[in-house]
């Protein structure tokens, strides 16, 4: 739901005041710039679809709270940079408040901070307070200190620069300038400053317990610092201030928090090495797994230690093999736990996607057809929506019941359906009509007309509402690739996805997934973060509806990058929402707050409550809906959970639910479907469906799972788009192949099942000696790597991994010298117009430093042995730290020889090398993550 519905039953009170394009480098995420404005353009060409770059008559983009127009709050340095909007740290850059030139309180964990004249304010809050009538709980943010500089006076603060969890706050008054770098997870402050000394101000006296001189130790407010000024420096103490010197030489300082006492030494031997960027990376593994490595870049300002500490969340923790230490932190999410090193890597179960639910005999196919038609054949299909939002939801409902009609040989329900969805879709994503997307230039973002629950003045929930439309485009993208391609339809879609979720770095228009926080694990709805309690976020399933529907839309697309990202947030955030919404191992609430799950989470902790009611249903019902096989079924995973939480709702509710019964059973039928489905059977389908609901598909639903049993996510399937039920000592496998060739589908508990083109297939888990029917041979031009040295167009091929060797101390740039070679043979195809080749290549360096990566793609025409179009490709410094990075085409070509022609028969040849360096580095095989993609049709 959105974060800013109607607010007239808000409970409990929340602390909170209310009164020119540039063409990116995107190729290697999917994502291309179809199209780049003129500097006069008001509509913006993408394939067949438009949007504008000027809002429409008698709108609005993002505005303070006073209706003034604002623009984002940044430094010189910082401003061509697209602001990541919808972050925990956003009010640094959108001052939401006129009187309020700094920042809201911002929640990094276990640190808290906001931005004042003088400084930063920093506290760590230990003691959960039990607000609103019990209804809410918050570690609310309490300063315990200030760190700045001797006299600094700063009219603002800004943002000047950030990475993927990290930022750095800005202050100058003209004569005194402060920087410091805070981050989640981080116990360390870091900072540097010019025109004063280093200045930490207590909130009361503190109690020094060690002093070292450029090192002192203080205990303010039962919490305990550690203060680090450059050596040969002395901090000295006067009532509640301590001051050191600093020089141009010597600018910087750090303030930490330690967890007792006894731990300054530990702290100390990382003072100095300054974190100073984050990169999380992802991939998908054939085994249904999600790996990601949480990276920190370092540079020591004294010494060698480059090493660090993190605090990893409950989420993070669990799901990691990395070696933790014993040091522990309290957090609004539970314990905190420490690891030294700059980097750690979690490893999870895919969550289980699907398009839809499977064919089941126990469907009634006459009773789901005059449901079907109850839809289909309404006067108003979507239900009179004009905004994004309610737009969204109708396109949603609608979606739902494509693959359902498709399923019961109603095809021609199926393609009225797809007709609806395509029409909507087509409107909206044509600039000039009553609805369009519009570029704002400044915040660098696509907002949608009519805008609903300040989408416009706020950038809020752009991840709620484009996930229905990215979804809907999905189902169409299933049957209608045409629809899809680049060239029709599937450009605008891309640009929603560039919008909400974007997988570049460096694309100049939209910033890195605006509202997805890697390191939280989950979204950000509020795209100003000006609340006292932080950011927020209400209903966490329309969020993971988003990251569903770029499964859906990758697969349907054969976008692997696209896919995996969606696979990985979905995963991630599962487990967030487990843990922190529905509090699934009970370790995360705090004692005394009487409720097994949150309506919504906020930087401070949780409010069981919604924006806009009170009442129990919605409350419990927001984090559930929309009830979809792509975003809903990852919830099973923790069955207990969802029948606490549901018990919880009929205890507040005072009995059975009337409102959202449909969503409520629904949710229920994820961990025991027979009791769900005896509820429809008792109501005998005469209630009101939800607004994104239908009786299609809630009959659909419950029955399937009644038949089937709930799904079991503890099984995964080589690919994503695969799942598994279970109903007493009976397992069901099922998955979706989108490609044009027979799949087989292997599950980690051993099961495998055959999946044709294009289909959704069920069975036991053993997989027939061969295909039912022939199948053609792989085609496509996208090209897997394989260990042994092929190319190949088939996606079932096993990960692992090549050693590229060592250039010797040499320079061999543009030089091959003894490069892994990757050839594929008898390649026919034709140059496709406007395009070029481009790969992702995943390598690692391990903690080597100083090595550099090179590509070669060669083109042998004819096949005749003699290499037409050679490319060389700049080469990739990989950084040494242990983890796979991704090396594209972005690059750049450093030289070029001979014309791309057609193949008749023809030879694709890769050759990867290190063009400087002395050590050897690793390249990825066999997974969807390390491909060369040819022009070719």
């Amino acid at each position: 739901m959105p974060t800013n519905r109607r607010t007239s039953r808000v409970w409990p009170p929340l602390r909170r005041t209310v009164a020119g394009l540039a063409s990116a480098a995107l190729a290697a995420t999917g994502l291309i710039a179809l199209a780049a404005a003129p500097a006069s353009a008001a509509t913006i060409p993408v394939g067949a679809g438009s949007y504008s770059d000027t809002r429409p008559a008698g709108t609005v983009g993002p505005t303070n709270n006073v209706g003034g127009a604002v623009t984002p709050k940044v430094t010189a340095a910082a401003k061509d940079k697209p602001v990541p909007t919808n972050d925990w740290w956003s009010s640094l850059a959108f001052q939401r408040y006129p009187d309020n030139p700094y920042s809201t309180p911002m929640y990094g964990h276990p640190l808290t901070y906001q931005a004042a004249s003088g400084g930063l304010d920093v506290g760590y809050p230990t003691s959960a307070a039990i607000v609103g009538d019990g209804r809410q709980y918050e570690y609310a943010h309490k300063r315990d200190l200030t760190l700045g500089l001797t006299g600094l006076n700063s009219p603002d603060t800004k943002a000047d620069s950030w990475s993927d969890w990290t930022v750095t706050p800005y202050w100058s008054d003209g004569t005194r300038t402060l920087r410091t770098t805070i981050g989640h997870g981080l116990p360390f402050v870091y900072a540097t400053g010019s025109g004063g000394d280093a200045r930490v101000t207590t909130a009361n006296a503190p109690t020094v317990f060690s002093d070292q001189g450029n090192v002192i130790g203080i205990t303010v407010g039962g919490h305990h610092y550690a203060l680090f000024a450059p050596s040969g420096t002395d901090w000295s103490l006067s009532g509640s201030t301590l001051t050191a010197p600093l020089t141009s030489a010597k600018n910087y300082f750090s303030v930490a928090v330690l967890p007792s006492t006894g731990d300054l030494a530990t702290y100390k031997k990382y003072a100095y090495s300054f974190v100073t960027g984050s990169k999380v990376s992802w991939s998908s593994t054939a085994s249904g797994q999600t790996k990601a490595t949480y990276a920190l870049e370092t540079t020591p300002k004294e010494g060698t230690e480059t090493g660090t500490l993190q605090a990893l969340y409950r989420h993070q923790w669990q799901a990691t093999d990395s070696a933790l230490t014993n040091l522990t932190y309290v957090s609004p999410r539970g314990t905190m736990k420490v690891r030294e090193g700059t980097s750690f890597t979690t490893t999870q179960k895919a969550s289980p996607v699907l398009p839809t639910l499977p064919s089941v005999s126990a469907v009634d196919k006459a009773r789901l057809t005059g449901y079907l038609n109850d839809v289909a054949n309404a006067s108003d299909p979507f239900n009179g929506a004009t905004d994004t939002y309610w737009t969204g939801k109708a396109l949603g409902r609608l979606a739902q019941l494509v693959p359902v009609a498709d399923q019961i040989g109603q095809t021609g329900t199926r393609d009225k359906l797809i007709g609806l969805l395509k029409g909507k879709l087509q409107a909206w994503f044509t600039a000039g009509g009553g609805h369009e997307f519009s570029y704002d230039k400044d915040w660098r973002t696509l907002i949608g007309y009519p805008a609903s629950y300040g989408s416009d003045a706020e950038l809020n929930d752009h991840h709620f509402h484009y996930g229905y439309y990215i979804y809907a485009a999905a189902i169409v993208a299933q049957y209608d690739q045409a629809w899809a391609a680049d060239s029709a339809w599937g450009g605008m879609v891309k640009t929603l996805i560039r919008d909400t979720a974007n997988p570049s770095r460096t694309d100049s228009a939209y910033p890195f997934l605006r509202g997805f926080d890697v390191y939280a694990g989950h979204s950000w709805a509020s795209g100003h973060q000006g609340f006292a309690a932080g950011n927020n976020q209400e209903s966490s399933s329309e969020s993971t509806q988003l990251s569903a529907a770029l499964v859906l839309w990758g697969s349907a697309t054969g976008d692997a990058s696209l896919r995996d990202l969606g696979s990985h947030l979905l995963t991630t955030e599962s487990e967030a929402i487990a843990q922190y919404w529905f509090d699934a191992d009970e370790q995360v609430f705090p004692s005394g707050f009487g409720h097994d799950t949150v309506g919504m989470v906020w930087g401070s902790g949780g409010a069981y409550s919604t924006w806009w009611t009170a009442n129990p249903e919605e409350i419990h019902g927001i984090n559930a809906l929309p009830i979809t096989s792509g975003s809903s079924l990852h919830l099973a995973a923790h069955p207990a959970a969802i029948k606490r939480n549901l018990a919880e709702m009929e205890r507040e509710n005072g009995g059975p639910a009337v409102e959202w019964r449909d969503i409520l059973w629904e949710f229920q039928s994820l961990a025991d479907p027979a009791a769900a489905k005896s509820k429809w059977d008792a109501g005998n389908g005469s209630y009101t469906p939800e607004a994104g609901e239908s009786k299609a598909h809630t009959y659909h639903w419950l029955t399937t799972l009644d038949a089937l049993g709930a799904p079991t996510p503890s099984v995964t399937g080589s690919i994503p788009t695969s799942a598994v039920f279970t109903k007493g000592t009976t397992r069901t496998y099922a998955a979706h192949n989108y490609t044009s060739s027979v799949v087989t589908v292997t599950f980690s508990d051993g099961g495998k099942l055959n999946v044709p083109a294009r289909s959704t297939a069920t069975g036991n888990g053993t997989a027939p000696e061969e295909p039912e029917e022939p199948t053609d041979p792989p085609t496509g031009n996208t090209f897997r790597l394989t260990t042994g040295g092929a190319l190949t167009t088939s996606t079932s091929t096993t990960t692992g991994s090549d050693t590229i060797a060592s250039a010797g101390g040499a320079n061999h740039d543009g030089s091959p010298n003894q490069p892994l070679t990757y050839v594929i043979k008898n390649v026919n195809g034709k140059v496709k117009s406007g395009s070029s080749t481009s790969f992702r290549l995943q390598v690692d360096a391990g903690t080597t430093v100083a090595l550099g990566q090179q590509a070669r793609v060669s083109y042998d025409l004819t096949g005749d042995g003699t290499y037409d179009r050679v490319e060389t490709y700049q080469y990739f410094a990989s950084d040494p730290v242990t983890g796979w990075e991704e090396y594209t085409q972005a690059k750049g070509l450093k030289s070029a020889t001979g014309s791309l022609g057609e193949l008749k028969g023809g030879s694709v040849r890769l050759e990867v090398w290190n063009a400087i360096g002395n050590g050897t580095a690793k390249l990825k095989t066999g997974a969807a993550d390390t491909v060369v993609v040819i022009p070719y049709e």
